[in-house]
């Protein structure tokens, strides 16, 4: 999953990027209100932390003009702040919740999971495809008794495939909810990623395969769905 970080304390966001990243998480980490919005509107998110109190563009302005552009990726404040009426101003322009520093990382972790989960029970995003399960918790792909730890890139990449699997995907929009449309990185590092992809569904023993039809895209593929099993 991908999350924005719009945190202008440097050290705290270095921090909290840390303690993302090594639950799996693709984190991006704004600096201000003013790059939060430019984020936002580059790149797409499955969760937003952001801090009320920040230069340029303050945290309720960035909600504001997120929710007026019909954005309802969730959003999670935090605020030095802890005043009844900040936490009602915060709910009332559109936070889907609300965290008061300091804080613990194992909370801020279950906030995260919660509102990520409601999105996907709202939307019946997909977590499974014939023989293959994607495991958010333990960011795993598992089939039957056998399991296989993904890193970060490669779950959300599964993810993108799990969302429609007769969808095509292409090499672009891999890139760009993956890595950001501005990121530098070059074609081939998805194509690595989904060569990785397929050693990690042989390895634990899948149908599944991960085909892709020229110019199009990539897709999910059960060759015994094909076959009429």
């Amino acid at each position: 999953m991908r999350v924005l970080l719009a945190e202008d304390e440097r050290e705290l966001s270095r921090a909290l990027v840390a303690i993302l990243e090594h639950s799996g998480y693709v984190v991006d980490a704004a600096f201000d209100g003013e790059e939060a919005l430019w984020q936002l509107d580059i790149n797409d998110y499955d969760v937003v932390l952001l801090d009320i109190m920040m230069p340029k563009v303050d945290g309720l302005t960035v909600l504001r003009q997120l929710r007026e552009a019909g954005n309802d990726v969730p959003v999670l404040m935090l605020t030095a702040k802890s005043e009844i009426r900040d936490r009602v101003e915060g709910l009332d322009s559109g936070a889907n919740d609300y965290l008061t520093k300091p804080f613990a990382a194992q909370e801020l972790l279950a906030r995260i999971r919660v509102l990520t989960r409601t999105t996907a029970g709202a939307t019946k995003r997909a977590d499974a495809f014939a023989d293959i399960t994607l495991d958010a918790a333990g960011s795993r792909l598992t089939c039957g008794d056998a399991a296989v730890d993904l890193t970060a890139r490669e779950f959300q990449m599964m993810e993108m495939l799990l969302a429609d699997p007769s969808a095509k995907v292409s090499t672009e929009q891999f890139m760009r909810k993956v890595w950001g449309s501005m990121s530098d990185v070059e074609q081939g590092v998805v194509w690595v990623n989904l060569s990785n992809l397929r050693k990690k569904l042989v390895g634990v023993g899948s149908r599944v395969k991960i085909s892709a039809l020229r110019g199009v895209g990539y897709y999910l593929d059960d060759p015994d769905v094909q076959a009429g099993a």
